[in-house]
């Protein structure tokens, strides 16, 4: 498929080579690179690449062809060290036309660091009463570079090559991105699907449409929740970015995801925000 970003504007590469977020280490066992660091702490993992991992596990140990992904939902359960992790999965709902599936990810103490669960359901022939009511995101131009690196000092963030579709504003934000750092390294690095591929982009969500600078208030989410109506493809991801921050510290960043063929789901994430 051709890539009119790609054809229109000229590519950028990150500050460090790229490698990979992941490397395999065997037995549900991987290391995260500098690539994964987090954006609130040089000793975390970013919650992005993570959440990526854990959907190419659950694809690669959990394979059901017949069904189609429908939701996953993350929940943050402490801090994702930026040591060696352990991914595991488990069936908690068995079906032939509805399954219900576990994806865990446990630092080197074993304890629980993400936990998703995921709805896969059958597939079948729609198409005369399809209908999406999001609209589509403009493709932006080659004045439309966003340096994300200007709120964020993250080895995450620095793989990121972002481009706006309009001029954000503090809570509102249409941007689009891509990473120029693979999921995984090494010589046996196996092959990732889409799905996987733009899963580790949308936790960047949560920092898109910033309603104040990270060096004043801290604002970490605690899950991310996302809804498909199709599977997506290609290697950009847009997000349409709404940001809302109540007044007891509680927020909401929501989102309608998008590839270059339009939109294809939702993301929602619960934001604990704190003035420094």
């Amino acid at each position: 498929m051709n890539d009119p970003i790609r054809d229109a504007l000229p590519d950028t590469t990150a500050d460090e080579t790229p490698d990979a977020f992941f490397l395999p280490l065997g037995d549900g066992r991987f290391r995260p690179t500098t690539h994964a660091q987090g954006a609130w702490s040089e000793h975390e993992s970013h919650m992005a690449p993570v959440s990526g991992l854990m959907l190419h596990e659950l694809e690669t140990r959990l394979p059901r062809p017949d069904l189609a992904l429908s939701r996953v939902a993350f929940d943050i359960l402490g801090k994702i060290p930026a040591e060696d992790l352990v991914v595991r999965t488990r069936v908690l709902r068995a079906g032939r036309t509805i399954e219900l599936s576990e994806v865990d990810v446990a630092g080197p103490d074993g304890r629980s660091a993400v936990r998703a669960t995921v709805w896969r359901l059958q597939t079948s022939d729609t198409s005369a009463v399809a209908g999406v009511e999001d609209p589509p995101m403009d493709l932006p131009g080659p004045e439309a570079r966003f340096r994300m690196g200007g709120l964020w000092n993250s080895g995450f963030i620095r793989t990121l090559e972002v481009r706006t579709a309009e001029p954000p504003r503090p809570g509102r934000s249409r941007v689009w991105l891509r990473s120029s750092v693979p999921l995984f390294g090494g010589p046996d690095a196996p092959d990732i699907s889409a799905t996987a591929r733009l899963f580790g982009l949308v936790d960047t969500a949560n920092g898109v449409a910033v309603r104040a600078l990270p060096s004043e208030v801290i604002f970490p989410n605690v899950d991310l929740t996302i809804h498909l109506h199709r599977d997506p493809v290609g290697e950009w991801l847009g997000l349409d970015v709404s940001v809302s921050w109540g007044v007891h510290g509680i927020g909401v960043t929501s989102a309608v995801l998008h590839d270059l063929d339009g939109p294809f789901g939702r993301s929602e994430q619960s934001a604990t925000i704190r003035l420094r």
